[in-house]
């Protein structure tokens, strides 16, 4: 039975307590220093106890003298009795037994003094806690997502550079007795094969650095930062071959797994805690009543943001409740009103995206038309190489603003049209990227003579393409931390020195700039998202996105204390941060994309990189693969033929299905559940044990 009234028992924890941001930063502190996990699976008051005491020694195998008693949550009283029970099994322990607890007590100890020492030495930890303790759980989440980028793409970068970058230079300088071998491609045209990159030679302008430096071009394109350095077929180390094309390829795929894995492992406790809002309302309103306010807070105007932000969000409650009656009560033709503007609108804003999407095209395709002629000043240059970045940056600008205005006028509930809005901004930002790849392919694959198909790509503007498609992802990382510095610089502390010294009263109606933890997301997504498709073509690309988002962070922390202030709407840390995530692997999916047409479709430069001699970079593959022995040939082309795949598929299918019925299981169980605490709460008789 589940309830046992003739028992007294401590009240059980109210669930919706653990969801106190308090409590949950108190939770992350306490996991940083150990013993969190220990606390939790300690047995709960004194009924714990009491089952810690009918087991016995011989039965708790040495949990109860394996863990201090100060560490149960229960009375001096009862800990003493706890304490005098583990002494007093102390007698009947051979001493091989009492040698493991020893060793245990004093492993868990050196473990817990290394986490503790580790969390010190966390990267931004006392910023972050201090972001916590004046601007709540919501900004904080923000700064703590774009820590993790920081150490994502820094791991990145040690992939590429331990396998690619590295044992390219160390081969092509003699180190450690090294050499290098560079197989001529067979059966390729001469002219296919000619590559003469624009480094600068003689005497040069300090502008003409400075040119170079921001668009990847002149000295850039010949060192290290891009594709087409990588020229080594093998490198040789004493009697060991390492298979460069190989090597490039793997670690491609192994950055794009990583990031993967480590997504989808930080996105299921966030989709879990957005579960459990999202599925009561009841719930929901309690949450916030009873567990909604964040006890990290202890600055005064963070505090009264954060009245304002709770009543908001019961506003909200009851304004989506009015609108539930209110679509409920609708009429036919009220309904059909509503859809026929929602369609036009929708209309308006597939308009909106087809503009952006041609003009991002036009600036492309002119962009690479025009790069390599020379138009005036070096400036004008310049701006020709940048137009791309510079229109898919007045996209990203003015689309959303456009989508926040139509929106007023659809009729949907406050959660949804904030949801709504910010999917059309992340399609928008994601998609410019995507237009902007599909631009470039579409002169890379445009051939129009019978030389330029025998290469298989346009070699008379793309000799090395790779290296094009890399400047252009460098060019876009540069220009996007540009545009966010520009904007901290010359608009939101001006627009902060006007507020505070000027008394005019439109100055005074506009106000602060308001740290949107969305919009800022999406910024640093949308770099993310350029990072992993560019890292292909730009090996140390990740190396200047961890030194980018290192700036963007001290960036943001002091325009958020000096310039900004908090979102008047802001939104519960748990489900900010699932939402970053889903975001962030919408990003990683689009990367797929692009990075797949690039490696198995698309015929690889004959005039540079490390698969020269290769149709495409995929080629390399059954190429290695034809170099094993004739036993694991026939296994790899096994599992690759359908004999395999067929089956293969049917089992994750049902194993899939297993777990979608062991979840539905689940939920009934949950139900059924609330319905009887349901009963308990309007009807006491229901607790009587039944005869």
């Amino acid at each position: 039975e589940v309830f046992l009234p003739e028992e007294p028992r401590p009240a059980a924890p109210v669930d919706f307590l653990q969801e106190l941001p308090s409590y949950q930063s108190a939770l992350r502190r306490r996991a940083a220093a150990g013993g969190t996990q220990e606390r939790r699976a300690a047995p709960q008051g004194s009924a714990g106890l009491r089952a810690a005491e009918a087991r016995g020694p011989e039965e708790e195998g040495g949990e109860l003298a394996a863990r201090p008693a100060r560490e149960y949550p229960l009375t001096i009283a009862e800990k003493r009795r706890l304490r005098d029970c583990q002494q007093a099994d102390i007698k009947y322990i051979s001493g091989w037994k009492q040698w493991k607890r020893t060793s245990s007590k004093s492993l868990k100890k050196v473990l817990s003094e290394v986490r503790e020492l580790f969390s010190y030495l966390e990267l931004w930890r006392h910023d972050i806690h201090s972001i916590e303790g004046k601007f709540g759980t919501g900004i904080q989440s923000y700064f703590s997502f774009l820590r993790f980028l920081v150490l994502l793409n820094f791991i990145i970068f040690i992939l590429m550079f331990s396998f690619v970058t590295l044992p390219s230079i160390i081969s092509e300088y003699g180190i450690f007795n090294s050499s290098f071998a560079k197989i001529s491609p067979k059966n390729i045209e001469p002219h296919c094969t000619v590559y003469k990159p624009s480094g600068n030679m003689g005497l040069v302008y300090f502008y003409t650095y400075l040119k170079d430096l921001l668009s990847g071009t002149g000295f850039l394109e010949v060192t290290s930062l891009f594709y087409g350095y990588y020229t080594i077929d093998a490198a040789w180390l004493r009697i060991l071959r390492y298979n460069l094309p190989l090597a490039y390829l793997l670690a491609t795929f192994a950055y794009l797994a990583l990031s993967l894995l480590w997504i989808i492992k930080r996105s299921v406790e966030g989709f879990k805690q957005n579960l459990v809002h999202d599925e009561d309302q009841f719930q929901s309103y309690c949450n916030k009543v009873f567990a909604g306010w964040d006890f990290c807070i202890t600055d005064p105007h963070a505090a009264r943001l954060k009245h304002r932000s709770l009543q908001y969000e019961l506003q909200t409650d009851l304004e989506e409740e009015r609108l539930k009656r209110k679509i409920a009560d609708r009429t036919t033709k009220e309904k059909l009103h509503i859809y026929s503007l929602r369609i036009f609108i929708n209309i308006i804003v597939i308009a909106v995206l087809s503009g952006c999407f041609y003009s991002i095209y036009r600036a492309t395709v002119f962009s690479q038309e025009n790069s390599n002629v020379s138009i005036g000043h070096d400036v004008t240059n310049l701006l020709v190489q940048y137009l791309p970045s510079i229109v898919i940056t007045l996209a990203n600008f003015i689309a959303p603003q456009i989508f926040s205005f139509l929106i007023r006028f659809e009729d949907y509930s406050p959660a949804f049209e904030i949801r709504l809005t910010l999917m059309r901004c992340v399609f928008v930002r994601l998609a410019n990227i995507g237009v902007l790849l599909f631009s470039l392919w579409s002169q890379i694959s445009y051939c129009a003579t019978d030389e330029c198909k025998a290469c298989g790509y346009n070699y008379e503007l793309y000799p090395c393409w790779e290296s094009e498609v890399g400047q252009e992802m460098y060019k876009l990382m540069i220009f996007d931390f540009i545009i966010i510095l520009a904007g901290t610089l010359f608009v939101d502390f001006p627009r902060k020195l006007l507020v505070t010294h000027c008394s005019c009263k439109p100055v005074q109606w506009c106000g602060l700039q308001e740290f949107g933890i969305s919009d800022n997301v999406l910024e640093i997504i949308y770099g993310q998202t350029i990072c992993w498709i560019g890292t292909f073509f730009s090996p140390l690309l990740p190396a200047i996105a961890t030194i980018k988002y290192f700036f963007i962070f001290y960036i943001k922390k002091i325009s958020l204390i000096h310039t900004c202030k908090p979102a008047a709407r802001p939104i519960r840390a748990s489900s900010s941060n699932f939402f970053f995530l889903v975001v962030l692997l919408i990003g990683l999916i689009l990367a797929f994309i692009p990075l797949g047409i690039s490696i198995a479709h698309i015929p690889s430069s004959k005039a540079c990189g490390p698969f020269r001699s290769f149709n495409t970079s995929w080629a390399v593959v059954p190429d290695t693969i034809l170099g094993f022995p004739t036993g694991l040939q026939q296994v790899l082309h096994g599992i690759a033929s359908e004999a395999f795949a067929v089956p293969f598929f049917m089992v994750i299918c049902l194993i899939m299905f297993y777990f979608i019925a062991l979840a539905g299981a689940h939920k009934r169980v949950v139900r059924q559940l609330r319905e009887q605490l349901i009963m308990v709460r309007f009807d006491p008789l229901f607790c009587t044990p039944k005869v």
